[in-house]
Order: structure tokens, then C-alpha cells, then sequence
């Protein structure tokens, strides 16, 4: 699975860019705020969802452009598209081989992973911020879970609005909308926890190194293959709280240190930056081994606070893998135990120019 061409239009800081990739490492350096986590954005929004940064889309469009913005790739004889009108700049299109689709059939085509600088938290973030990683992490195991995750939120703001708005609610409604979010939160919580249990295997076969091994487990709310009766019983609860308390929405995934036995909230910043790396890691080998097609890497910023030892065996842990690995950074001397082979740009003043 390889970009083999990337053409930005009127996004962020690019007015008009096209990038011919390489098929392993392909390194962006340049200053900050030179545009670099822009190109990577744009990658991450050929998957269902808002991409690495997860804004609105009307955020995305350069500024003054009065346009949409368009973001195309090349994988192979396949063509991939994702952007907006001017006329709807929160309306999102999507067009794989010039036919229009919605974003959930992206998945089918390409998996995507990414590491940011903000995810350093991610640990001591809300169990939001860790749902929706390990949402992304089953997404490119099963492209059938952004549709089901979409469907439950969908029935799930329909019932939270009938019970608000609505002292008497149609019992047969609320009965339809529960109805529709069992059956699609029986399928997001099947598909997690196959996915933690697959990744756990695959961190505890993976050879010792400078990552920290970690284990994986979901919290919160299990599924008993009764959240219909749940939501049923638990009417006048949700209606006193304003919202719904039982489901896979509740889920949290937890994250221990394996050698020391110790919650990853409660590990060291450099730690917590090893697991979080392991755990990307070991899902990209998974992933490749599952579909057989490995994922492309998107990795912002992910060399500056590695230490020598952990980025040498970051780099050769790469390089063994295979695929396309996507890095950036400000300083080109952190790359250059990479070697050769890989693909080298240079960003600054909104152009993007092969080194």
C-alpha cells in the first residue's frame, strides 16, 4: 500500500502542491510552522473521520482562498479524493476512482496510522481521546466499523434528544432507537475487543527492545449482549442525567507497563512515549499480517524526544517492516542514520521541494 502521488489543493498553507513520494521512508524537515504536519493532515483524512487533528473542516481551507479545499492521492491504478465546496465547506466528498462515495468506503481502499506530538497525553487524556484511538486502531482492521460507530451515534443523539425535548416520549421510538444501538454497539464492542486481544498477542510475540512492552485491556462498559434491556431499564436514569450511561460510548482503554506492572498514566514522559510507540508498532505488524497489506505510518515530530538508542532501533524497526513510512522534523541530522534509500523533502515558505 504506497502514495505514489499526493496533490494538495488550496490546503492549509499549500495553494496548489504535488508531492511524487517513495514507497519506504519519506522524511519532511523544515522550520516550524513551515507546513509539514500539514502534508501529513492531509494523508490522515483519506480515513473516515477528521483526520490527525480533528478539526471541522471548514478550518482546513487556506485562508482567503474563498474555496474548498481538495486532497488526491494515487494508490497504484487506484484513485483516492477527499475535500470540500466553497459552497459547503463542512460537507465532506469523497471520490475513489471518480465516483462518489461516502467516507466510510475509504477504509476499504487504505489504512492509515499516525503518531502526533499531542498524543504524548494520551494516557492521562480523557477516555474519549483513548476511544477514538483504539476506534482507529480497529478501523484498520475492519473498515465495517466506522459505518457501525456512526449508526450507534446517530440512533445514540436521537434518543438523548427525544428524552430531552419530549416529557412523553413514544415508547415505540425510544424502543426502535435502542433496538438500533444494540445492534450496532454489539458489533463496535466485538470488533475492540477482538482488536486488543489480537494486539496483545502480537506486543507479547514481538522481540524484546527499547519499547516497553504493554498490556491492553478495555474498561468501562462490558458487553453482555443485553444493552437493548439496558437502555430500556435505564430510561428515567438517562433522562435525569441528559445523557446515556450504559454502552460501548463508555468504554475506556487501559494501558499497563507489562515488565513493571504499573499503570501507563503513572509511567515516566519517555515511558509513556515508548508504549505508546510499541503499541503503533506492534498494530502496523498486525494489521500487515491480517490484511496483508501493511498500513502507511504517519509519525509527526516522532524522532526529536527519542534518545539515540530508541531511535536507531525505531529507524531499524521501520526499515524490517516494510511499507511507507511518512516522518518529519525540524532537524535533518536526526534522519540520517536512515540511509539512502529514503525519500527526502525540504518544506519552507509553503513550497514542498524534493531534497
Amino acid at each position: 500500500m504506497t502514495v505514489t502521488r499526493l496533490s494538495l489543493t488550496n490546503f492549509r498553507c499549500y495553494a496548489d502542491a504535488v508531492i511524487a513520494p517513495g514507497p519506504g521512508f519519506n522524511i519532511l524537515t523544515g522550520e516550524n510552522g513551515a507546513g509539514k504536519t500539514n502534508v501529513l493532515e492531509a494523508l490522515s483524512l483519506l480515513t473516515p473521520g477528521r483526520g490527525l487533528r480533528g478539526v471541522a473542516l471548514g478550518e482546513i481551507a487556506q485562508h482567503g482562498s474563498g474555496s474548498g479545499f481538495g486532497v488526491a492521492v494515487h494508490l497504484g491504478e487506484i484513485e483516492l479524493g477527499t475535500g470540500t465546496l466553497a459552497s459547503a465547506p463542512d460537507r465532506r466528498i469523497v471520490r475513489i476512482n471518480g465516483a462518489t462515495h461516502a467516507a466510510t468506503a475509504l477504509s476499504e481502499w487504505v489504512s492509515i496510522i499516525w503518531l502526533t506530538p499531542a498524543m504524548d497525553r494520551l494516557f492521562s487524556d480523557s477516555a474519549g481521546e483513548r476511544r477514538r484511538f483504539l476506534d482507529r486502531l480497529v478501523l484498520a482492521l475492519d473498515p465495517t466499523h466506522a459505518r457501525h460507530s456512526s449508526r450507534y451515534d446517530a440512533a445514540m443523539r436521537q434518543r438523548n434528544r427525544l428524552r430531552a425535548e419530549d416529557q412523553r416520549p413514544d415508547p415505540d421510538w425510544l424502543t426502535a432507537l435502542e433496538e438500533q444501538m444494540a445492534f450496532h454497539g454489539c458489533a463496535i464492542a466485538q470488533a475492540r475487543t477482538k482488536l486488543v486481544g489480537l494486539l496483545c498477542e502480537q506486543i507479547d510475540a514481538t522481540p524484546d527492545s527499547p519499547f516497553a512492552k504493554a498490556i491492553l485491556a478495555i474498561d468501562g462498559w462490558h458487553h453482555d449482549g443485553h444493552l437493548a434491556g439496558q437502555l430500556a431499564n435505564g430510561r428515567a436514569r438517562d433522562a435525569a442525567a441528559g445523557r446515556t450511561l450504559v454502552g460501548p460510548h463508555r468504554n475506556d482503554l487501559v494501558v499497563t507497563h507489562l515488565a513493571k506492572g504499573q499503570a501507563a498514566a503513572n509511567c515516566s514522559t519517555g515511558e509513556q512515549k515508548a508504549l505508546l510507540l510499541g503499541i503503533i508498532l506492534a498494530h502496523a505488524e498486525l494489521v500487515a499480517q491480517q490484511n496483508k497489506r501493511r498500513p502507511i505510518l504517519l509519525l509527526d515530530e516522532v524522532a526529536a524526544h527519542l534518545d539515540h538508542v530508541r531511535r536507531a532501533a525505531l529507524f531499524a524497526r521501520l526499515e524490517s517492516g516494510g511499507g511507507q513510512v511518512w516522518m518529519t522534523g525540524t532537524d535533518y541530522e536526526l534522519f540520517t542514520a536512515i540511509g539512502p534509500t529514503a525519500k527526502r523533502f525540504v518544506v519552507k515558505n509553503a513550497k514542498i521541494l524534493a531534497d
